[in-house]
Parts: structure tokens; C-alpha cells; sequence
């Protein structure tokens, strides 16, 4: 296999695809996933997160913390666990997943990653244009229209197309340095939000129910670390394989943890004083209204620059995974072909969508089934023990170690695919009371209004495999990570 040689320093672009990185071009620390993960989390999604906990849930502040804190560090240890393979096998998470579901059967979970990626890219360069026209409209009094709606859209764009085409190596400076200013402009922010929240309401709210607390803890996982866990390998693959795994899971839970924790829970104080902002179409305005006017312009570059960490990661991940699904373009033309999609998801969302926050949370519950039933089947096979084939993972033909069945590792995709209609049975998906897209015949179960139907779907496929995919000896694999054909094929 020819492995193109990276470039992988700060501002050059980054050559490699999706490749195997080879031992000896392995550099950097586990403390890169902290600042990756906390970069991605800076932004001010997180306080509808925190709003809907008490608007929608019926959440008590301190049920509220306690949601946030269990959701948010327990989805991204799971990530930074996942994140163990990019490690081990050098490539993203998706390449690597070739090596349990097959070439062939790995393209329904690929497919539905990249509908993930895209998914978060809109709304967040969507969220941004709000901001930047709030900022324009504040400083030089210019009001929206369409034109400069479009204007809004792509000045992000361009922006993320900036970092996330370079690669690598100028993802992981950026994220360090700017989770720090950015990092400092949200606590400002911050600060003066909480001296608008209206403690007499926030202390005398009644504690919600305990399936509250339970659905809460799902919906913050399903909107943070769920969303995220296909992605972890994609920035982990450069570490040195002798980096002690623990230190990637502890660097992925404390980094997305103690931004999401804040945002979480200062979302939850504004909402039980005002439940305005969880219903907000422009999220952006609705903070902004809190604020006094002389904060506006801080408020709106951080919400700005804390959008732009999570979408260039995003980005990276999403062109990363078009050519996993088969694109053969360089990886930074991959990411130029996916910032297409989401300028058109942006256009759809400000100009012709009426409702901005109901296709956001009917997104997140329908994608979060069979990402979570991914999840399980890669967490089973990761825990046997699995060592990867570069040659392998790059060779999508029959004669490829990583071919099985016809292409398919029948274990791995039919426990993936039982997973799925199990999940969207305890599953409804709606943008109101009124406007239900998608309800399974069990979704009026406890499960099902709890919103569990994703921790269902990670159960089935993890069983499943767990029963049925032998195990392949992965093991035994030999030093370089590659595994014995015979023992790798009696997983079939």
C-alpha cells in the first residue's frame, strides 16, 4: 500500500487521507484530546441544552447540574474510550470500523456519520450567521435581509473551510489557544448572565420527577457525547501508540465536561427564571436580550469563535468520512465538497424553515438510534481486543483480510441493523405536540417517554454481537498491529 506522506504541521495542508499514520510520524499528547474536546463544547448550544432540562423536563436546577454532569462526562469518556482505536490503528473512526462490519457493510454506518457530521455543521454555521448579524446589526445598525443573510453564511464558512483545510496539525494549535480566549470571553459572558437569573423562581422550584432526571441524562448525551463518539479516532490516530489509554479517556471527560457542566447549568438557572429561550427561534437574540447592550459585541464574537471550534472539527471529521464512503479527491477537497452541503443546509434553515430548534431536536433523537447502535457493536469488538490490518483497512476489493461474507461481517451489521428498529420502536421524534415526525409503537412505554429508545439501540447491537461475533483472535495480533488472516476471517 502506498501511504502518502503527511505534512502535518501547523499551518501547511495536511496530505494524508485516510491512511493508517505510521508509527513513526505518531507525535503529540493525550492532553490534545482536552483541548480538542473542550473547544468543541465552548459553544452556546449548550445553554438550550441546559433550558430544555427545566422547560421541557421539569428539572430542578440541582437535578439539573446533576443531569449535566452525568451526561456530559460519562458520554465523553465513552468517546475518549472509542478514541483508543484511532490510537491503535492510525486511521479515523469510521476507516477503522472497516475492519469489523466489513468494506461492504461498513457503508450504512459511514453514511449515516457524514448525515451526522452535516447535520451539526448547519446547525452551527447556521447558529453563527445568527450571531454574526447580531453583531452587525449592533455595531454598525445594518438589519437582516437576505442578502447579507447569504453574506453571514459564508464569511463561517469560509472560516471553517480555512482551519478545517489545512488539517491536523492546525486544528489541534487552534483549539488549545483559542479555547482559551474564547474560553475567557464565555466566563465573562457568563458572569453577567447569571446576575440576570431571577433566584427567588430558581430556589423554589420543585424537584421533577425521577424518569425526568433519567430522560435528562439521555438527552444530554444523546446532544453531546453521542454526537461525537464516530468522531473520536479521527483526532486521536496521531498519538503515539504508548500514550496510556486512560489518559485519552480522563483528557476527553474532563475537556468536554467542565465547558458543557457550565453552559448545562447556567442554561437551567436562565430557563427557571424565564423559559423564553428554550422556545427561542434565534437563540442568539434571545441571550443577547439578557445581556446589557455595552456586552453585546463580547457576547456575539464569543458565540462566534466558540461555534467556529466545534464546526471545524466537525468538517475535518466529515470530509474524513467522504472518502471513507468511496470520494477519491484529496481530503482537503472532501472538506470543500461537504461546506457545499452546509451552506445549503444553512440557507434551508434561515430562509425557509419557520421553526429552528424543532428540526434541530428531531435530528438529534432520530440520528442518535443508529449511532448508538454503532457504538455498541464497536465497544464489544474494541474490548476483545481488536488490532488493525493497515493494508487491510485500505484494500476494499476481495482480496482485502477485511472482506468476510461478500463484504459483510454478518454479525456486525445485522446486530447494527436489529439494533436500529429496535431503538425507533421506543422512539418519537416531534417538533411539537402537534407536529410528530416519527413515533415507533412503543415509544409511549417508560422507555420510550423517557427517551432512551438510543440506549436501547446500543444494547441490542452490543448483545448481539456480543453473542454472535466470534471471537476473531485479534489479540494474538503481530507488533505493527496487523492480525493472522485465518484468525481474522474466522470472525465472519
Amino acid at each position: 500500500m502506498a501511504v502518502s506522506k503527511t505534512n502535518d504541521r501547523v499551518g501547511a495542508i495536511e496530505t494524508r487521507g485516510i491512511e493508517p499514520v505510521p508509527d513513526h510520524e505518531r507525535h503529540g499528547q493525550a492532553s490534545q484530546m482536552f483541548w480538542t474536546w473542550f473547544a468543541a463544547n465552548i459553544s452556546i448550544l449548550g445553554l438550550p441544552l441546559g433550558a430544555t432540562l427545566v422547560a421541557f423536563r421539569g428539572l430542578n436546577i440541582w437535578q439539573a447540574v446533576l443531569v449535566a454532569v452525568v451526561g456530559a462526562f460519562g458520554s465523553f469518556a465513552l468517546v475518549g474510550a472509542l478514541s483508543l482505536a484511532g490510537k491503535k490503528g492510525g486511521a479515523p473512526a469510521l476507516t477503522l470500523s472497516r475492519a469489523v462490519f466489513g468494506q461492504r457493510g461498513n457503508a450504512g454506518p459511514t453514511l449515516i456519520t457524514w448525515l451526522s457530521r452535516v447535520g451539526w455543521e448547519t446547525i452551527s454555521t447556521t447558529t453563527a450567521a445568527y450571531a454574526l448579524l447580531a453583531l452587525l446589526n449592533t455595531a454598525f445598525g445594518v438589519g437582516q435581509n437576505t442578502v447579507l443573510t447569504l453574506v453571514c453564511l459564508l464569511v463561517f464558512i469560509i472560516c471553517t473551510l480555512l482551519i478545517s483545510g489545512l488539517g491536523h496539525a492546525t486544528i489541534m494549535w487552534i483549539n488549545k489557544w483559542a479555547t482559551v480566549v474564547f474560553g475567557v470571553l464565555n466566563l465573562i459572558v457568563m458572569g453577567f448572565l447569571v446576575a440576570t437569573v431571577d433566584w427567588s423562581k430558581v430556589l423554589d422550584a420543585a424537584a421533577g420527577p425521577t424518569s425526568g432526571v433519567i430522560a435528562g441524562v439521555g438527552f444530554v448525551a444523546a446532544g453531546t457525547g453521542i454526537g461525537w463518539a464516530n468522531a473520536g479516532a479521527d483526532y486521536a490516530r496521531y498519538l503515539p501508540r504508548t500514550i496510556p489509554g486512560r489518559r485519552l479517556i480522563t483528557a476527553s471527560a474532563f475537556g468536554a465536561g467542565i465547558p458543557l457542566v457550565l453552559l448545562i447549568s447556567l442554561g437551567s438557572l436562565l430557563s427557571a427564571g424565564d423559559p423564553t429561550l428554550a422556545t427561542a427561534s434565534d437563540p442568539v437574540a434571545a441571550i443577547n436580550a439578557m445581556l446589557p447592550s455595552w456586552m453585546a459585541i463580547p457576547y456575539l464574537v464569543a458565540a462566534f469563535g466558540g461555534l467556529l471550534m466545534s464546526n471545524h472539527l466537525s468538517t475535518y471529521s466529515a470530509g474524513l468520512t467522504m472518502i471513507t464512503l468511496g470520494l477519491r479527491v484529496p481530503r482537503a477537497a472532501a472538506v470543500a465538497l461537504d461546506v457545499v452541503v452546509m451552506f445549503a443546509g444553512g440557507i434551508y434553515l434561515m430562509l425557509i424553515a419557520e421553526d429552528f430548534y424543532g428540526p434541530f431536536s428531531t435530528f438529534l433523537t432520530l440520528l442518535a438510534v443508529p449511532i448508538s447502535a454503532w457504538i455498541g457493536v464497536i465497544a464489544v469488538d474494541s474490548l476483545r481486543g481488536r488490532t488493525y490490518d493497515s493494508e487491510a483497512l485500505m484494500d476494499t476489493t476481495r482480496t482485502s483480510r477485511y472482506w468476510y461474507s461478500g463484504g459483510f461481517r454478518l454479525p456486525a451489521v445485522l446486530g447494527w441493523a436489529v439494533a436500529i428498529v429496535a431503538g425507533l420502536l421506543f422512539t418519537k421524534a416531534s417538533t411539537s405536540a402537534t407536529d410528530v415526525w416519527f413515533a415507533g409503537p412503543l415509544s409511549d412505554t417508560w422507555f420510550g417517554v423517557n427517551g432512551l429508545g438510543w440506549a436501547i439501540s446500543m444494547v441490542v447491537s452490543g448483545l448481539i454481537y456480543a453473542l454472535f461475533g466470534r471471537r476473531t483472535g485479534s489479540a494474538a495480533g503481530s507488533a505493527d498491529g496487523s492480525t493472522s488472516p485465518a484468525l481474522e476471517r474466522a470472525g465472519r
